[in-house]
């Protein structure tokens, strides 16, 4: 993003708002609080973290909230209710996307429902392919719990891109190993994995409870054996109904 010299805005993140309006979805607001309609349906940019159930007082009281955050032609945060279409259909899309696609510029859109509903779908702006999400089981599926993961997930990415910056041919033994122990958050956040399950796997492997415990070299093995567990769910073909 190009920094612009002299007189201008105050640096500071744009709010979205997300809201069915008659020929709008979505809108910012002005100084004075009016709404200022936002007539394009769609926003590129790097999707730069998320907080999700996030309690905001409104006009109409507390409220929770999902603030996407986004990297464009300026710092954009768009805002949603938790508990709206829209911010299911982004949760379910960042949940699929994986780590290499989340590194890149994604296209947000906003498209109309019945009534007051909105849906947002992601695109790939390099091929303009959408990401595809399932609704089967929506209503018994656990939201916060997948915000949480998402949350997470995008935490992780971006704390990894922070070190990954860092490490350069000079490093330091002790600074590769905690590469290694953010790649493997990744990989463990990617496989679904709780605490207990990656617990057990370390005992019954190296007969250790905690990756803290592991050698360096231990730490690459577990590091390269749960990436292969990943890649083999990935290439796995699905199962039968």
């Amino acid at each position: 993003m190009e920094i612009k010299l002299g007189f201008g805005q105050i640096p500071k993140s744009q709010y979205i708002f997300v809201n069915r309006e008659s020929d709008y979805c979505w809108y910012m607001l002005s100084e004075d609080k009016r709404q200022i309609p936002i007539y394009d349906k769609a926003l590129t940019g790097v999707v730069t973290g998320i907080e999700v159930n996030k309690k905001v007082e409104t006009s109409f009281g507390e409220a929770e909230k999902t603030d996407l955050s986004i990297l464009a032609d300026k710092p954009y945060i768009i805002r949603s209710g938790s508990d709206s279409y829209f911010s299911k259909s982004l949760l379910l899309s960042l949940d699929i996307l994986t780590f290499e696609q989340l590194r890149k510029p994604l296209t947000i859109t906003v498209s109309p429902g019945e009534k007051n509903i909105v849906f947002c779908t992601i695109y790939d702006p390099e091929n303009y392919r959408a990401i595809d999400v399932n609704w089967d089981g929506h209503k018994e599926l656990n939201w916060q719990a997948l915000g949480e993961k998402v949350s997470l997930k995008l935490n992780q990415l971006h704390n990894f891109s922070q070190k990954h910056t860092e490490i350069s041919e000079h490093s330091t033994i002790a600074q590769l190993h905690d590469m290694m122990m953010l790649q493997t958050d990744i990989y463990l956040v990617q496989l679904g994995w709780t605490k207990e399950q990656g617990k057990q796997f370390l005992q019954q492997k190296y007969g250790k409870r905690s990756r803290h415990q592991l050698t360096d070299t231990e730490l690459l093995d577990f590091m390269i054996v749960i990436f292969e567990t990943l890649r083999a769910q990935a290439i796995a073909p699905p199962k039968a109904s």
